[in-house]
């Protein structure tokens, strides 16, 4: 049965969380306040803060620097994933990927069409892991940064939650790499 076994230890992991938008500042970035309000909420320690213009090379470059910190974790990004000409962070942080996480996506958007019906299609929310690092690409609505976070993310990122869950295997994601000069 899923859930969280109370009589696991939660383990806090690590997250930084990056805003991509052309218009949002600190002062007015809703998902990103939601995002880093259920993190520490969680128990979880925000291991970065960013925000950064729709640009691929920016984008890329941050969360470039924090797969490579091996003290973060888990990225999540906010923005970026709709269709528009400047909606960029797919293209940004998938090539960054060792394996992509299909099973986000696909749940993302059920949790999505429950609330918002055919619409989902317009985002291209995405998930994968990198250098030991999960990530993890959201919309910029407060709305689909809460499902997201609240539909699977929470549980995931939780390392009491049964019968599996994201933080149980951090030490394995690298596993590929042993062996390797």
């Amino acid at each position: 049965m899923a859930g969280i076994d109370v009589d696991r230890e939660f383990i806090p992991i690590r997250i930084a969380v990056l805003t991509v938008s052309d218009t949002r500042s600190a002062a007015d970035d809703k998902s990103g306040d939601y995002l880093v309000k259920s993190i520490e909420e969680a128990g979880h320690i925000l291991g970065g803060r960013q925000i950064v213009q729709d640009d691929v090379a920016g984008i890329r470059a941050i969360v470039g620097a924090w797969i490579q910190d091996s003290a973060i974790d888990c990225v999540i990004t906010t923005g970026g994933t709709g269709f528009t000409g400047r909606d960029v962070t797919p293209e940004a942080v998938k090539p960054l990927f060792e394996k992509e996480i299909e099973g986000f996506s696909i749940v993302f958007h059920m949790l999505s069409y429950a609330k918002v019906g055919t619409s989902t299609i317009q985002s291209r929310a995405c998930g994968g892991t990198a250098r030991g690092t999960y990530i993890f690409c959201l919309p910029g609505s407060p709305g689909a940064c809460r499902d997201a976070w609240d539909g699977i993310l929470k549980l995931q990122l939780d390392h009491r939650h049964r019968p599996c869950n994201f933080v149980e295997i951090i030490p394995r994601l690298q596993e590929h790499l042993k062996g390797r000069g």
